[in-house]
């Protein structure tokens, strides 16, 4: 009698296991979804900025080289026309990130330095661990005193 009732327990116990393992496999999933989901709007976002900047920034640059190009000729000082030279490099690095090609460029980069380049990216003393994240919390922590 004992042994069929350790039997069931046991393959309670069993599924029981096998539900928590599905159950924080798919927390997992969800997890993964919703941060890539953050992070992708967050990057629209980003994008939707650049190019309302783009807007703004091409106003000013266009007001600017004309007046520049305006007081240049009349006062005829060719030196009016070097802030035209920044000027242009801030307004095409803004095109190239709303409208270009600069975000492919700095993903294939990324993907580059993560593949050859990996050393770069190491965190300082290894990855976290729940030991040190355990001991850095029991070193600030007032709430109890643990032995």
């Amino acid at each position: 009698m004992g042994f069929i009732f350790s039997k069931s327990v046991n393959e309670s116990l069993k599924s029981q296991q096998e539900f928590m393992l599905m159950n924080s496999r798919l927390q997992l999933e969800r997890q993964l979804l919703m941060q890539n989901q953050m992070r992708e709007r967050q990057m629209a976002m980003q994008v939707a900025w650049t190019r309302e900047f783009l807007n703004y920034f091409g106003a000013f640059f266009g007001l600017a080289a004309v007046g520049l190009t305006v007081g240049a000729i009349k006062r005829k000082k060719p030196g009016l026309f070097l802030p035209i030279v920044p000027l242009s490099f801030v307004l095409a690095y803004q095109y190239d990130m709303g409208y270009g090609s600069l975000l492919q460029r700095m993903k294939g980069e990324a993907e580059h330095i993560l593949d050859a380049e990996n050393a770069l990216v190491e965190m300082p003393k290894g990855p976290l661990t729940y030991d040190g994240i355990e001991k850095a919390r029991r070193a600030q922590s007032t709430f109890f005193i643990e032995k």
